[in-house]
């Protein structure tokens, strides 16, 4: 009932772009992700193995509405069950452009299904969440330096599911980010300059845990990178990026310190 229900929002933000932008395109990005670890919002969640990330990712004809499509797949055996792909469908706008306080926003829904664990069951470990990501491009009057915020409310899909019968799946993450774009000599031939990425990011979790455990109401996590774009011919972008993280917290991560590299291939249309 509920990808049904995602499927007729699908359906209705396709009808909206129709309407609302007749002579736009449909576009968007294909690509595929490889990461060393995978650590999502601080949980290690293949124990260090490494991960592909299969997606799609559609703007529907610049009308502000976009679906995405991701898959999580770990690259050693004893984790089909941990298998996930994520199904979300989000809008994204801007406000007061012109301003020291300029906002960027996307709203979103996600729904995450594990394939190999029944959704109508007690072994159920299908979630959902909205979100809400906040940018403010001008506001600390340093040129290309970001903060950003967001904050997600994650619950089960099913009421007699795991997290549900433990009581810790629900609940809500704030997440605080910096972003800060540096611009450097070129780094391959023929080019003049290439933007570092730089990142932070620091979370805290209001005791949610996605696999079911117990987790504490705390700031759990730091997280620092550097990642950089270079574009391809025919419309391709591969983006290496590396990143260490801090934990604070061993209820979400039993490892002090992560440090994972990240690899995506991408196809823009």
């Amino acid at each position: 009932m509920k990808k049904q229900i995602l499927l007729a929002a699908v359906i209705l933000f396709c009808m909206a772009g129709f309407v609302r932008a007749q002579d736009a395109d449909l576009s968007g990005a294909l690509g595929i992700t490889w990461d060393s670890k995978y650590i999502w919002r601080g949980f290690d969640i293949y124990a260090d193995h490494s991960a592909i990330h299969p997606f799609i990712d559609l703007d529907l004809y610049g009308t502000g509405f976009g679906v995405n499509i991701t898959a999580h797949r770990a690259n050693s055996d004893g984790y089909e069950n941990s298998e996930r792909w994520d199904y979300t469908v989000y809008y994204a706008g801007s406000a007061y452009e012109q301003e020291a306080y300029a906002t960027q926003y996307m709203v979103g829904y996600r729904y995450y299904n594990y394939p190999d664990n029944s959704s109508h069951t007690t072994s159920s470990a299908d979630l959902q969440e909205v979100h809400a990501l906040f940018s403010w491009p001008n506001l600390l009057g340093v040129e290309n330096l970001v903060p950003r915020y967001c904050i997600v409310k994650l619950w089960p899909s099913n009421s007699g599911s795991l997290g549900v019968a433990r009581g810790t799946a629900s609940g809500f993450a704030h997440i605080f980010m910096l972003d800060y774009a540096l611009t450097v000599p070129g780094l391959l031939p023929n080019t003049a300059e290439q933007v570092l990425n730089l990142h932070t990011e620091l979370v805290y979790n209001d005791g949610v845990h996605p696999g079911g455990g117990n987790a504490d109401q705390d700031w759990t996590n730091f997280v620092m990178g550097v990642s950089t774009n270079f574009d391809l011919a025919n419309n391709l972008t591969f983006t290496p990026g590396v990143f260490h993280q801090i934990t604070m917290d061993d209820s979400v991560n039993d490892d002090k310190d992560e440090t994972w590299a990240s690899m995506t291939m991408a196809y823009k249309f």
